[in-house]
């Protein structure tokens, strides 16, 4: 049977109906039930069963990567209460290094320096998910649909209407509400149903993603390293049982996002020794050795950005809007920040007792949040091609910025706010 909790949810004038169950889905329905809004979350996939006291890897509908989680991120999950809950199995970053394989130029982020508790957390989805989704089930605001597809959208002045099917079954149901919000991906359903055309760049790069074990700790450093195939990033991971910002905690495992060329990424995911042996060579010894390498996944990367984000009653959001190359870890953060001004201003419309599907409130939604979008998009792609870029005179060039950016005064609090998603 599907795993449907309280099938028949009231609808009302704050009922939102969301496609996608994953991370950026579930944050927003948590965001939104802080507000005392109704959602009703439709997810394509089979949700786990799950207990409190479960292995996170029983969340099997998602992938094997981990997730930066900024400082801004933190904020909000610390405001809707869900942080407490999430910190245990979530691994702080205190500083950051940034160099270049084969070259002269770094930098680095000291979290005393910056006068911050930490520059964000590490978690990995496995966990992420699990927390998120049993936060879900335990809310009486909350209805999940799982193993169910969009099959058709609707609309009109009053109200929009979502008809979908489950996997196992032919009969069309219906949902109804005031708004609709789809957060189901890149190659979004509902975006696609809708008509609103995209804009893809191919970046020609797979991104390698698993969790390592280092001989050396990482004492809660994370290291983004530039060769000339990709970016590479090793990031602190909290030990096996969790406890990631205890004071007593080994520090041995690190999250690993290797990016190469497309094509070649056959031999990193079935050849252990090879993997690592890659790692060691663009890494040096920052690490010391690698010493072993998890579960790995292969994604091809893509820009792949909405020419709308607002349609009527209907919201695209997550990476159904933007998604975006995995460098410096803005994607979900980013999306983060787009669910939580949406929730805001849903609160608002309630408070006010105006309609929430309202399209000229929408609109103001995705005019404010664009300035926000466009500028980490462009420093994403200056950031992937200026580290990739072959020439003599741009590589001198980057490690000269690099350096100014460690050295020259007020610059780097500028940089770190703005990479902990405080500048928006």
């Amino acid at each position: 049977m599907p795993n449907v909790k309280s099938s028949t949810a009231a609808i009302t004038d704050e009922h939102v109906l969301i496609v996608g169950g994953g991370h950026v889905g579930l944050s927003f329905a948590l965001m939104l039930a802080h507000q005392g809004i109704k959602s009703t979350l439709l997810e394509k996939n089979r949700f786990p069963e799950l207990s409190p006291n479960d292995d996170g890897f029983q969340t099997h509908y998602l992938d094997s990567r981990n997730t930066a989680l900024s400082r801004r991120t933190v904020q909000i999950y610390q405001e809707i209460k869900l942080w407490d809950n999430l910190q245990s199995h979530a691994c702080r970053i205190d500083g950051v290094e940034i160099s270049e394989q084969g070259s002269f130029g770094k930098a680095a982020l000291n979290k005393k320096e910056e006068h911050v508790e930490s520059f964000g957390q590490v978690m990995e989805n496995a966990w992420l998910g699990r927390k998120l989704l049993l936060a879900a089930k335990d809310n009486p605001l909350i209805t999940l649909i799982d193993n169910a597809q969009v099959t058709d959208v609707a609309q009109d002045g009053d109200s929009v209407s979502l008809t979908f099917s489950y996997f196992e079954e032919t009969n069309d149901q219906q949902l109804q509400g005031s708004i609709l919000v789809a957060c189901d991906g890149r190659d979004s359903t509902v975006r696609n149903i809708l008509g609103i055309k995209t804009t893809t760049y191919d970046y020609g790069q797979t991104a390698i993603v698993g969790v390592v074990e280092t001989s050396m700790p990482h004492n809660h450093i994370a290291i983004e390293r530039f060769s000339p195939a990709g970016p590479l990033a090793v990031l602190p991971l909290t030990d096996a049982d969790g406890d990631g910002n205890h004071e007593l905690q080994t520090g041995h495992r690190r999250s690993v996002v290797w990016v190469c060329p497309k094509g070649e990424e056959g031999d990193y995911l079935t050849d252990e020794a090879h993997f690592l042996q890659t790692l060691q060579e663009a890494f040096g010894d920052r690490a010391g050795r690698f010493l072993k390498a998890g579960r790995r996944g292969a994604y091809p990367l893509t820009r792949v950005l909405a020419k709308s984000q607002v349609l009527g009653r209907c919201v695209i959001m997550g990476n159904a809007a933007h998604t975006l190359h995995p460098v410096a870890g803005q994607g979900f953060n980013l999306c983060m920040r787009d669910a939580h001004v949406l929730a805001k201003m849903l609160a608002r419309q309630v408070l006010k007792g105006e309609d929430i599907g309202d399209n000229n409130m929408l609109k103001r939604y995705e005019r404010a949040r664009l300035v926000d979008q466009k500028r980490v998009i462009r420093f994403c792609d200056a950031v992937v091609h200026g580290f990739t870029h072959p020439n003599p005179a741009v590589k001198l060039a980057r490690n000269v910025a690099l350096i100014a950016f460690d050295k020259l005064p007020r610059v780097k609090p500028l940089v770190a706010n703005y990479a902990m998603g405080l500048k928006s």
